[in-house]
């Protein structure tokens, strides 16, 4: 089964074309792909509880592992401890680990 590392670093509050990833990451899991999305920088903003969190919820329900950068979620203020149901931080490790295991990386 194809693996596929989805990283975000734009927030859907200032940016309109953050769908993308969220559009691709469930149709790769749709179509029994293991698919991760990474948020990164500005993409943690919708890890809180709250309007914008309901499509990573969602993604995570549908088998996407949705996680945040420990390093931005700090930088943001955001603890970690009270992130949006599916989200779970994690270090930027899992990037290296991803690429040195093979999967498709795209950065947006």
């Amino acid at each position: 089964m194809p693996k596929y590392l989805l990283i975000e670093s734009r927030d859907p509050f200032d940016s309109n074309d953050t769908r993308f990833c969220c559009d691709l990451a469930q149709q790769l899991a749709a179509a029994k792909n293991e698919v991760t999305l990474f948020l990164v920088q500005n993409g943690v903003l919708p890890v809180r509880p709250g309007a914008r969190s309901a499509d990573l919820t969602s993604l995570a329900g549908a088998g996407v592992r949705v996680l945040a950068d420990t390093f931005s979620l700090k930088e943001r203020g955001i603890d970690e401890q009270r992130l949006a149901s599916g989200v779970a931080a994690a270090p930027l490790d899992v990037v290296l680990d991803a690429l040195a295991e093979g999967a498709k990386v795209i950065w947006h």
